[in-house]
Formats: C-alpha cells, sequence, structure tokens
C-alpha cells in the first residue's frame, strides 16, 4: 500500500511541471500576431512605449504597456493607448481581437482611413478616436458592432456624412462626431437608435433643422454648437426631451421666440443658445431651473429685461447676456448667486447703478457691464470683497467718482479695463497691491496723479505689480512727471500708452531699464529736456511716439540702437543739430516723422538706405544740401514732405524711381534747374508741390501721364511755356480751359495767367503769414500748419465695436455683396467716412488661410491701382478687413447690367489701370505677386472710375529667384481664367491671363 501510494505521488510530482505549463493556444497567438501588426504601422512612439518597451515577443502581451486581457481566457479585452502621440496608420489586424470591449486610441496623431476591419469587433463596446488625423468616410461597417456603446471620431478630418447604417445601433448611448467636415443634415435615421442619450456634433459644417426623430428620444446631452442649422424650436420640447440635461445650439441660424416653455427643463444644467437670431425676452419663470450651471443666451435679437427671478438659480455659475437689446436695471437679486463665477452683461442697453450685491459675490472670476448706458458711482464699502475676481470690464459707461480703494483687494485680479467713462480723482496706489496685474486701463477719464506730489506715485506703486504687461493711461489729466521708479518694471512692462495725459518733466534716465517695452507712446504732453540717450536700451521697441511736447537738443546716437523700430514719431518739439549718421541702423523702420523741430545740416546719405520706409516727413525744420541719387533705393516710399526746408541743387532724376510714391512735398526750398521729364513715371502720384523754389524751364508735357494727380502746386518759381492740354480746366487746379484752334494772343495769355495767379497768390500768401508766424512762435504747437502735407493713408486701430456701429450690427440692410468665403458690409464711422468690411467666413475651411494671405500680400504692396485697407480687426471670433468704400462697385456690374453703361475711353481706362496694378504686381516688387483670381467683380471703380484691383485671398507670391512656382487650380468656382489649368506653372508670363481677357 506505501508503495502504491509512492509510486502515485510520484507520477503526480513528474506531472506537475506540467500543470503549471501556461497553456498557449491559436486565439491568444492570434491577440498577440494582431497586436504586433499594430505595432509595426506605428512610424513615430516619443514614449518609447510600443517600439522600445515591453511590447516583444518575450513578454508575455498580456503584459505590454496599454493592453489588458480578461483573467480567464487571457484574450485582449481593451487596448489603451490614449495621449501616447504615436504616430502611424491603424492597422486593420486590430479587427482580429475578437475579445476586444474597449478600443480608446484618443489624442495621438493616427492618420489614414479607419480600418473597415473595426466592424467585425461584435464585443466592442467603446471605441474612441478622436483627436487624431484619420480621413475619409465614416466606414458604415462599425455599425456592426452591435454591442458598441460609446463612439467617438471628435477631431478628426473625416468627411462624407453619417452613414445610413447608424441608425440600426442597438445598444449606442452616446455619439461624438464633432470637428469634422461631415456637411449636410443631421439625418433622421438617428432618430431611430432607441438607446442614444449624448449626440455631439460641434463644428461640423451641418445645415438644416433638427429632424423631428430626434424629438421623439429621451436625449440627455444635444450639443450641435457652431455649425448652419436653422428654424424654430418646438415648443413642446421639454416634453419630447423631459430629461434634457445639456442642450448647446449656440453658434448657428435658430431663430423664432425663445420659448416660455424652457422653463419646464428641470433637469437642464447647460442652456447655450447664443450666436443665434433668437427674439423675444427672457422667460420671467427662468428663475425656476434650480440646477442650471450655465446660460449663455447672448448675441441674439433679445429684448426687455433681466427678469428678477434670476436670483433664484441657486446653482448658477455662468451668466452671458451679451449683445442683445435687453435695457432697464441689473437686477439686485443677482447678488443671491453665490455660486457665479462669470457674469457677462456687456454691450446692452442696461442702465442705472451698479448693485452693491454684485460686488459680493466671493466666487465670481469674470465680471464684464463694458458698453452699456451704465452710470453712477462704483459701489463704496470697505467690506467689499472679491477675492476670486480676475477681469473687470467696465468700459464705455458713465461711470463717475472716484476707484475704489477695495479694488486692491481682488488679490487675483488680472485684467481692469474702465476705459471712456467718466472717473476722476487720482489713480490709488493701493492698486499695487495687485501682484497678478497683466492689463490696466483707464483711458479717456478724467484720473489724475497724487494732489500732494509732482510725479506720478501711482506709477511707482505699480511698479509693484511684477506681471503688468499693458499700462494704458491716455487722454486724463495726470499732471505728473514721470517717476525714477519706472524701471521697477523692467521685466513685464510691453505698452506704455499715455497720451494727452498732461505729463511734463524730463523723460527720465530709468525708462532705458523697460527692457520688453513694445509700444511707448508719450504724444501731446508736456515733456521737455533731451531725450535721454538710454533711449538706446529699449532693445524690444517697435513704436516710439514722442511728438507734440517741449523735447530739445539733438537726438542721441543710441536711438540706432531700437533695430526693431518701425515707426518714430518726433515732430512738433524743438530738437536741433542732425539726423544721427547711425539711422541706416533702423533697417525696419516705415513711418519717420521729424517736422516741426530745429534740426539743421544735410540729411545723412545712409538715411536713404531704409529700404522699407513708407512716410518720410522731415518738413518745417533747416536741412540742408541737395537730394543725393540713392533716394531712388527707397522703392516702398509712399509720401516725402521734406518742405520748409534750405534744401539746393536739381531734383534728382533718381526719385522718379520711386514707383509707389503718391505724395511729394518739396515747396519751400531752393532747389534749381527743371522739373524731370520723367516725372511722369510717377503714375501713382496724387500729391506734387514744388511751389517756392528757383525751378525754371518748361512745365514737362510728360505731366499729362498723372493722371490721378490731384493736388497740383507749381507756383513762385520761373517756369515758362504753356500748361500741358490735360491739366487744363482742371477745376482741381483752378485753370480754365485751353483754346482748341489757332495761337493765344498775349492778352489771352496775360487774362489766362491773371486767372491761375491771382488765386494762387491768395492762397500761399495766406499760407505764408501763417507758417512764418509759426516759425517765430507766434502759433501755438497745436495750431494747424497749412502747408503741411501729413500721410494721406494711415493704418487706424478700429475696435469690434466701431465696426458694429458702423455697420448696424451687420445688418443685412448695409451687405454689399457675399463672395465664397466672405461677406461685405458698408460701413460708416463716426466720422462720416464710408468704409467696406469684408468679414470672413470662418465656418470655411479655407477662410483663415485666405485672410493670412490677403494680410501677407497687403503688408507688401501699395499704388494707386490696388484697394486701399485701412485698417484690420481679429478677434476669436472675427477676422475681418477695413477697406476704402468704392461707391461706383465692381467692374462686374458696369459690364453686365442693362442699367449702367461704359464709355469706349472708360473701358480703355480701366484696362489701363488693371494693366497698371499687374504690372506692379508683377513688377515692382522683390518677389513678384500673382493675383490668381483676376475677374470684373474683383475690379472696383472709385467715385472717379479709377479702377482698383481687390481679393488677394489666393495670391501667390513667387519664391525670390524663381521664375515659376507650381500650385494646384487657381481661381474661384465657376470661374476660370484663360490659361490655367490643374498643375498650373505660375510664371511671370502670366499676365496672359489678364492680357485674353482684353
Amino acid at each position: 500500500m506505501e508503495k502504491f501510494i509512492f509510486l502515485a505521488l510520484f507520477h503526480v510530482l513528474l506531472a506537475s511541471p506540467l500543470m503549471f505549463q501556461p497553456v498557449t493556444c491559436s486565439s491568444n497567438f492570434t491577440d498577440q500576431e494582431a497586436l504586433l501588426h499594430f505595432k509595426s504601422t506605428i512610424e513615430v512612439d516619443p514614449t518609447n512605449t510600443i517600439k522600445d518597451g515591453n511590447w516583444t515577443v518575450n513578454e508575455n502581451f498580456c503584459e505590454w504597456i496599454g493592453v489588458v486581457c480578461s483573467n480567464c481566457r487571457q484574450r485582449v479585452i481593451a487596448l489603451n493607448l490614449f495621449d501616447m502621440r504615436l504616430q502611424g496608420r491603424l492597422s486593420p489586424y486590430l479587427g482580429n481581437l475578437s475579445f476586444l470591449t474597449s478600443l480608446d486610441l484618443r489624442n495621438n496623431s493616427l492618420y489614414g482611413r479607419i480600418p473597415i476591419e473595426i466592424g467585425r469587433l461584435h464585443r466592442l463596446k467603446k471605441l474612441l478616436l478622436q483627436q487624431n488625423q484619420f480621413e475619409g468616410n465614416i466606414p458604415p461597417n462599425l455599425a456592426q458592432c452591435r454591442n458598441l456603446e460609446v463612439l467617438s471620431l471628435e477631431a478628426n478630418r473625416l468627411t462624407g456624412g453619417i452613414p445610413r447604417d447608424f441608425g440600426a445601433f442597438p445598444e449606442l448611448q452616446q455619439l461624438y462626431l464633432s470637428f469634422n467636415d461631415l456637411r449636410g443634415q443631421i439625418p433622421s435615421f438617428l432618430g431611430n437608435i432607441s438607446t442614444l442619450q449624448v449626440i455631439r456634433l460641434r463644428k461640423a459644417n451641418l445645415t438644416g433643422s433638427i429632424p423631428s426623430t430626434l424629438f421623439n428620444r429621451s436625449l440627455t446631452n444635444v450639443i450641435l454648437t457652431d455649425n448652419y442649422l436653422s428654424g424654430s424650436l418646438p415648443s413642446d420640447l421639454c416634453y419630447r426631451w423631459r430629461n434634457i440635461q445639456t442642450l448647446a445650439l449656440s453658434l448657428n441660424q435658430f431663430s423664432g421666440l425663445l420659448l416660455e416653455t424652457l422653463t419646464q427643463c428641470k433637469e437642464l444644467l447647460v442652456l447655450s443658445l447664443s450666436y443665434n437670431r433668437f427674439q423675444g425676452s427672457i422667460p420671467r419663470d427662468m428663475g425656476s431651473l434650480q440646477k442650471l450651471h450655465l446660460l449663455f443666451l447672448g448675441f441674439n435679437n433679445l429684448t426687455g429685461t433681466i427678469p428678477r427671478t434670476i436670483g433664484n438659480m441657486s446653482s448658477l455659475q455662468n451668466l452671458s447676456l451679451s449683445k442683445t437689446q435687453i435695457r432697464g436695471d441689473i437686477p439686485t437679486e443677482i447678488g443671491k448667486l453665490v455660486n457665479l463665477r462669470s457674469l457677462i452683461l456687456q454691450d446692452n442697453l442696461l442702465t442705472g447703478d451698479v448693485p452693491q450685491e454684485i460686488f459680493n459675490i466671493s466666487s465670481l472670476q469674470v465680471l464684464s457691464l463694458m458698453d452699456n448706458f451704465l452710470s453712477g458711482s462704483l459701489p463704496s464699502g470697505s467690506d467689499l470683497s472679491l477675492p476670486n475676481l480676475e477681469g473687470l470690464y467696465l468700459a464705455n459707461n458713465g461711470f463717475g467718482g472716484k476707484i475704489p480703494q477695495y479694488f486692491s483687494n481682488f488679490s487675483n485680479l488680472i485684467i481692469f479695463d474702465a476705459e471712456a467713462n467718466q472717473l476722476s480723482g487720482p489713480i490709488p496706489m493701493s492698486l499695487g497691491n495687485l501682484k497678478k496685474l497683466i492689463g490696466f486701463a483707464v483711458p479717456s477719464n478724467q484720473l489724475t496723479g497724487d494732489t500732494y506730489c509732482s510725479k506720478l506715485g501711482f506709477l511707482s506703486a505699480l511698479s509693484n505689480c511684477q506681471s503688468l504687461e499693458a499700462l494704458i493711461l491716455a487722454e486724463n489729466p495726470l499732471r505728473g512727471s514721470i517717476p525714477e521708479s519706472i524701471k521697477n518694471f523692467s521685466n513685464s512692462l510691453q505698452i506704455l500708452f499715455a497720451p494727452n495725459c498732461q505729463i511734463r518733466g524730463r523723460i527720465p534716465n530709468q525708462m532705458g531699464f523697460l527692457k520688453s517695452l513694445t509700444f511707448l507712446q508719450l504724444s501731446d504732453n508736456d515733456l521737455d529736456g533731451n531725450i535721454p540717450s538710454s533711449i538706446g536700451g529699449l532693445e524690444s521697441l517697435q513704436r516710439l511716439y514722442l511728438d507734440n511736447n517741449h523735447l530739445e537738443g539733438p537726438i542721441p546716437d543710441e536711438i540706432c540702437n531700437l533695430t526693431g523700430l518701425g515707426e518714430l514719431f518726433l515732430h512738433q518739439n524743438r530738437l536741433s543739430g542732425s539726423i544721427p549718421k547711425c539711422i541706416e541702423n533702423l533697417s525696419s523702420l516705415q513711418k519717420l516723422f521729424m517736422s516741426s523741430n530745429n534740426m539743421t545740416l544735410a540729411i545723412p546719405i545712409s538715411l536713404w538706405s531704409l529700404q522699407d520706409l513708407i512716410f518720410l516727413n522731415l518738413s518745417l525744420n533747416s536741412f540742408n544740401g541737395e537730394l543725393p541719387l540713392e533716394i531712388g533705393k527707397m522703392r516702398a516710399l509712399e509720401n516725402i514732405d521734406l518742405s520748409w526746408n534750405q534744401l539746393t541743387g536739381a531734383i534728382t532724376s533718381s526719385i522718379l524711381k520711386l514707383e509707389s510714391l503718391t505724395s511729394l512735398n518739396l515747396s519751400r526750398n531752393s532747389f534749381q534747374g527743371s522739373i524731370p521729364q520723367s516725372i511722369s513715371n510717377l503714375k501713382g502720384l496724387d500729391f506734387l508741390d514744388l511751389s517756392y523754389n528757383d525751378l525754371s524751364g518748361v512745365i514737362p508735357e510728360s505731366m499729362e501721364g498723372l493722371t490721378h494727380l490731384q493736388n497740383l502746386n507749381l507756383s513762385f518759381n520761373k517756369l515758362s511755356g504753356e500748361i500741358p492740354n490735360a491739366l487744363c480746366g482742371n477745376a482741381n487746379f483752378q485753370v480754365s480751359h485751353c483754346r482748341v484752334n489757332g495761337k493765344k494772343s498775349s492778352s489771352d495769355k496775360q487774362l489766362h495767367l491773371l486767372y491761375i495767379m491771382v488765386p494762387i497768390v491768395s492762397a500761399t500768401l495766406l499760407v505764408s503769414v501763417i507758417c512764418l508766424l509759426r516759425k517765430h512762435g507766434k502759433i501755438g504747437k497745436n495750431d494747424p500748419v497749412l502747408v503741411e502735407n501729413p500721410p494721406r493713408i494711415d493704418h487706424p486701430m478700429i475696435s469690434y465695436q466701431e465696426l458694429c456701429s458702423a455697420t448696424n450690427n451687420f445688418a443685412e440692410s448695409n451687405l454689399l455683396g457675399v463672395g465664397s468665403s466672405s461677406f461685405v458690409y458698408k460701413g460708416t464711422l463716426t466720422n462720416e467716412t464710408y468704409i467696406a468690411i469684408k468679414v470672413l467666413n470662418l465656418h470655411i475651411e479655407s477662410a483663415l488661410k485666405s485672410f493670412d494671405k490677403e494680410c501677407e500680400v497687403f503688408r507688401k504692396i501699395w499704388h494707386r491701382n490696388l484697394v486701399k485697407v485701412i485698417s484690420s480687426c481679429t478677434n476669436a471670433n472675427l477676422r475681418a478687413l477695413v477697406l476704402q468704400y468704392m461707391p461706383n462697385g465692381s467692374l462686374e456690374k458696369w459690364l453686365y447690367s442693362n442699367n449702367y453703361n461704359l464709355g469706349i475711353y472708360q473701358r480703355v481706362k480701366i484696362m489701363v489701370d488693371v494693366a497698371t496694378a499687374l504690372d506692379y504686381l508683377h513688377h515692382g516688387q522683390e518677389e513678384p505677386i500673382v493675383h490668381c483670381d483676376l475677374k470684373p467683380s474683383n475690379v472696383l471703380l472709385n467715385e472717379v472710375m479709377v479702377a482698383q484691383v481687390c481679393d488677394f485671398g489666393i495670391a501667390k507670391i513667387l519664391a525670390m529667384n524663381k521664375l515659376e512656382t507650381q500650385t494646384q487650380t487657381l481661381g474661384t468656382i465657376g470661374y476660370i481664367a484663360p490659361g490655367t489649368f490643374a498643375e498650373v506653372l505660375l510664371i511671370q508670363a502670366f499676365d496672359y491671363q489678364y492680357n485674353s481677357k482684353i
């Protein structure tokens, strides 16, 4: 018996190694092989998780990083490799992981098509492929994953719509397809998915209305923001979606009345309906939505008042009612919203005082009340506190009184903007306690410095704000000097904007410590003394405005250290000496204004090497010497004013190489010789003043070629001969009509001369008297100087608010036209200037690229026959170009409408204008520019029928020293210019495009 037991135990022990040997079957090999194939298609693995990790045959694949296996069968049930930054294609062998229930590859860089083999994963419950680069159509056979509960393909490059097969999902609960170019309508068959609870289709280029079938499901989250959806919401929405928690329809085109019945959706947590066309008023019983966390109703056509029941929404955290027509007071009941984080009521018609209760909502992080009609003093009281406030926006209201001291308790404040109010009194020193402050803007108020100190002490206090980047103080009567402590801003301050602030005294040497400063604006103050040599320490400076002060002495050579400077304004001071010879170091300079100073000596030759200079004004000084040949190198120059100096010699012919020149003023000098015959080369010239010189000879007949000339003054010279025929009868020059036949008698000539000279002499004498008085200090520095010729085109800052005001909130009545990716509106600025605003449709994928291209081209060009850019305006939701308004519309209208007619002379003139523009684009730049979309609708006509080419959204800038650049088909869909075809070669002989049109 013992022997038997021993033998049995021996056999058991012998077999035990086999008992504990891992069981390996063909199914396990299938899973391992599928994973190895997946590994082989990964091209980049920055974290070395797969390529150089434990994904080897030497390791049990169930132990591989990201792999989860079942306990019993050792089969792969989950593959989780999200946020690994993997790059490569998705292997179709993943379809062999037949036990897989979860596939999570979020936030990688996988590309190509989604393999159709994924449809074989019948046990799959979660498929998460968002934030990759998958393209092509969504595979219809994903619907074969019958157990799928969550499907997320968001943020890829998928196209082609939602497959019809998706309507057959038996278990799907959550569908995420946002940020793909799906296009088309929301398919009605999605309503067949009886289990669907969450549908998210943000920014998918969807159109049409919400299908009625979707309203028959118990959806809890409906997110359809940023599409082109339209229509109205059903009145029984809350009955159909009884459990709705998130309803996000912002950035669409929904219309109709804002439903009173929305208050019956008692489970709502998020209600976002902003940026639509809803009308009516905010439901009076809105306060019944006790669970609501977020309420966005802004940018609709709402009217009425803010209901006082809003104070009952005890869970509310974010409230935005901006850009509506809501009026009345701000309800004090808002102070009951103790969980409120952001309160956005800007751009409405609100009136009255700000309730004190709002300044006791301790959770508040953002408070924006700007652009209303609020008034009164800001709430007072030492017990008021907003410890979490980060942004306080009060601009463009009627607030008066002082800035409250308790603002210094807002320890987390980052932005404070109170522009254009009626605030008064000293700027509190205690604001220096705001250690996190980045932007402080209080322009256009009545704020002052410290009453008892000649220094602007608040600047010393604010220098303790080590994060401060922008300090905007313009148009306040500060009445003090800049303290030496300004140097304490050295690590952070980028913008110091304080024109017209009655700042007096010297610019302290310590200003040179502001190494991060990019914009220094101190114009229109009472600064005196020298410009300190330490100014050269502002190594990041791009714009320097010191004009209209009492500065004196020479311009320090150290200013040449500011190699990034683009704009230098020193005019209307008492500066003396000469322009520093090192000025050539300022190679980025585009605007140089030094007029109305006491500068002497010759203009240094180095100045003429600034090839990016666009505006140059050295008038009303005492510069002498001759104009050198080097002036012809400044090909970008558009405006030159050297009047009222002591320049001599001949007008150099090299100045006629400046083909971009629109304004030339050389009057009140001692130039000699004749007017160059080749002056007609300046074809874009619209202002020419050569008066009060010693010019002689005959007025060149070639001046007839200056077809854009609007202002001409050749008086008080020694010129002879007849006036060129093209100038005769031109009302701008006050010249009578020329005789058609025969010679003029001497009496006719004398009478003609009398007609010409009397008005010219009268006007000139008046100008002379004024300018002489100015020279002798008898006219204040703020009086206008009539002979000065400032730049005719500048680029002013135009805010989004100004654009809204100019276009009546972009009303359809102001719409001039609609392009493939933009809308063009007519607007009227506050100074009665008409403008055209080109607003890019950001829903179009190519719009941003088109905007960037147009800006790139406009930075390089300027010509009389190219449309003028006045300014631009950009924010998170807008890209707009502000253009010169062209009252006669497009050439297309004149060619193809029965109501308009062009004579043969006008047609030829327009052709010449367009050809001149093309010649400038092709040959007038270092890098030629090809328009690529020239057609009648892109040629505009101004008030005197001068043609200007517009729309550079698909223009091409040819690489330097290359004759050709290969690109895709050019032009607009529905129109193709002769000579273009797929894979067209762009060459400088592309002029054929226009020649064939002629």
